[in-house]
């Protein structure tokens, strides 16, 4: 299935930094950057369930947030890119 992943970290104190540090390169991990803060993601249920948690663990909930955009697996249909699209679809083979 196809999760869009958000998140929203606090940066005003040094902590901040590092978190939002983590939070990316957790996200990174599973899926691809599409703007700054915004991952599209391609996991089964398992492999969601552990990102979730990591990402829990690596945050502040009073001061952070992270958003989960469940797309599915009929995803193909609901995304539309106005401007700048990426080269390689999430999901789809790399081929130059």
């Amino acid at each position: 299935m196809l999760v869009v992943v958000t998140y929203d970290v606090n940066i005003s104190e040094t902590a901040g930094a590092k978190r939002l540090r983590k939070v990316a390169k957790l996200c990174e991990r599973f899926g691809i950057r599409v703007q700054n803060s915004v991952f599209e993601v391609l996991v089964d249920a398992a492999q969601l369930v552990v990102l979730k948690n990591q990402l829990e663990a690596a945050i502040d909930p009073e001061l952070d947030s992270i958003r989960f955009y469940r797309l599915g697996n009929s995803y193909q249909q609901k995304i539309e890119v106005m401007g700048k699209a990426r080269l390689v679809e999430t999901g789809a083979p790399l081929l130059l």
